[in-house]
């Protein structure tokens, strides 16, 4: 395979040991609050076996990218702190919404504390009937939001390398373009930026889908694009480059309550997960070559995460591509026999365990030969950015998460924030129309019931789509899609709106990098 064919500003980065590699309203006017979040690690919880005590320290992994997870850390304690203080700030002004001058100080402290103007609509109208405590819980986690968007938008996001740098180096491995398709489950929301260490923008799409089940018609679509930009532009590579479309997907498990903190999609099963993860990339890659002939050839990779630890499994294919349940690398495991070493047997070690697995000698996890050595450097990539996000977990939770359930803030429906990619942040429901969506939508809303709902609070369906502002009338369009589901999620989930249990927001984006997220009211045409 010709994995030389790329752009001439591109330069392939070389592992050395100068730089780590790539790692790369309620009646009574009160809001009950959730369940308390911390960033500290939870003495009570079993500790990850990785976390060994070495003369009294926590260990430290030699591979670690220290600078990067202290920068990721101060990203993510900025980004739930905001979304914290909400019930805090919310509850102080709600014990003043009978004083003489109530909209000035309620505004006074949502500017100082939470960094914008709270809807006056409702303010204004807290004197006649009380304060609408769940419209002004859902409006101030919009705007927080919003604005959060904004702030990620005009500043340098915590990426591990530079983009250009990482698309070289998925070409040297010779994939043109990598789709990831994760669970929705908001704990795999960090997947890219955290778990895996990839820039965005070396992610040609990452779209969620409960269980991790795609839309294979969908993604021939995606590719087929793919192919023709090639073809007609020759971005990021020609199509007589010799390189491949990786399809990615990402399914999870928990190690700390495997019965119930695991997929929901596939009743908390880990085998069944991955085994409908498999299935659908088989279906996916038979779907190219039926439909486009075997050399438009397609890769595939399966990964799942514990949600407990961040540590990966990679399931290794073999020669032809094939891959096996029982034919992985546990990184975690990895991680415990290589903490002690030092960088060039850390590394070295990594690329053993790739080649023992793909040597697995017999029964169902038997593979015909290894993959080629671009999966192999990729596979070894993964493994080694994912070795700082285990330590990454060690270091500040002790080795697992205390949230080891669902804490999402709430419900991203369409086609998702970019700027956000953080743990249990959101539940993401990819889609185009609510009756396709369904199926996520009521895992979402299941899960929400029990977040929200039951506390008194009401789910926040933030509704996001994308438009190109180069097609004449895109813009109208994707806004009237955004009403149209809006009112598709009003009319499924009829109870929990006329309960006023059901708050939602529209935003579109244009999709040029950069761009502002523009905000768009029920009533707008």
């Amino acid at each position: 395979m010709n994995t030389r064919n790329r752009p001439g500003r591109h330069t392939s980065p070389q592992f050395a040991a100068s730089r780590p590699p790539y790692g790369l309203g309620t009646p009574n006017g009160a809001l009950q609050g959730r369940q308390p979040e911390t960033l500290a690690a939870s003495l009570a919880l079993e500790s990850n076996p990785g976390c060994a005590m070495q003369g009294g320290r926590l260990c430290s992994h030699p591979l670690t990218n220290q600078m990067e997870n202290r920068r990721l850390l101060a990203y993510e304690k900025t980004i739930k702190e905001r979304f914290a203080n909400i019930i805090p700030v919310l509850k102080r002004i709600a014990g003043l919404q009978h004083a003489a001058e109530f909209v000035a100080q309620a505004q006074a402290i949502a500017n100082q504390e939470l960094g914008f103007d709270l809807p006056s609509r409702i303010l204004a109208d807290a004197w006649v009937t009380g304060l609408d405590m769940s419209a002004l819980y859902g409006e101030t986690v919009m705007r927080t939001l919003r604005l959060l968007a904004e702030q990620a938008r005009t500043s340098n996001p915590p990426e591990a390398v530079d983009v250009d740098e990482a698309v070289s180096f998925m070409l040297d491995c010779g994939y043109h373009a990598v789709d990831i398709s994760p669970c929705s489950d908001g704990r795999l929301k960090g997947l890219v930026r955290y778990i895996l260490r990839l820039p965005t923008g070396a992610v040609r799409s990452s779209k969620s889908y409960a269980g991790a089940m795609f839309d294979v018609e969908a993604n021939v679509k995606r590719w087929i694009e793919t192919e023709l930009m090639r073809f007609r532009e020759g971005r990021p590579v020609t199509p007589d480059a010799g390189t491949r479309y990786l399809k990615m997907v990402v399914y999870h498990t928990s190690s700390s309550d495997p019965a119930h903190e695991g997929c929901a999609a596939h009743g908390s099963n880990e085998v069944r997960a991955a085994e409908k993860g498999l299935e659908r990339l088989r279906e996916f890659r038979q779907a190219i070559e039926n439909s486009f002939c075997c050399g438009a050839s397609v890769d595939t990779l399966l990964i799942g995460v514990d949600t407990a630890t961040d540590a990966i499994k990679v399931h290794v294919p073999d020669a032809d591509g094939e891959m096996s349940l029982y034919r992985a690398v546990d990184n975690l495991a990895l991680y415990e026999q290589t903490v002690n070493d030092d960088g060039n047997t850390a590394r070295l070690k990594v690329y053993q365990a790739i080649q023992a697995a793909s040597a697995q000698g017999g029964g169902w996890g038997r593979g015909n030969g290894e993959p080629h050595e671009g999966m192999r450097r990729l596979i070894a990539t993964l493994l080694i950015n994912n070795l700082s996000q285990i330590e990454y977990v060690c270091g500040n939770w002790g080795g697992r998460y205390p949230d080891i359930g669902h804490n999402e803030r709430f419900i991203s429906v369409g086609d998702g924030f970019e700027e956000f990619q953080l743990r249990n942040l959101a539940y993401f429901a990819h889609l185009h129309t609510v009756e396709e969506g369904a199926p996520d939508m009521d895992v979402g809303i299941n899960i929400f019931k029990k977040l929200n709902v039951n506390h008194g609070l009401p789910i926040p369906l933030a509704i996001h789509f994308r438009y190109d502002s180069r097609v004449p009338g895109c813009r109208e369009r994707t806004v009237e899609r955004c009403q149209r589901v809006q009112a598709a999620l009003e009319l499924r989930y009829g109870e929990l709106a006329r309960q006023g249990l059901l708050v939602c927001g529209m935003t579109v984006q244009d999709k040029r990098p950069g761009s502002p997220i523009e905000s768009i009211e029920a009533n707008d045409a």
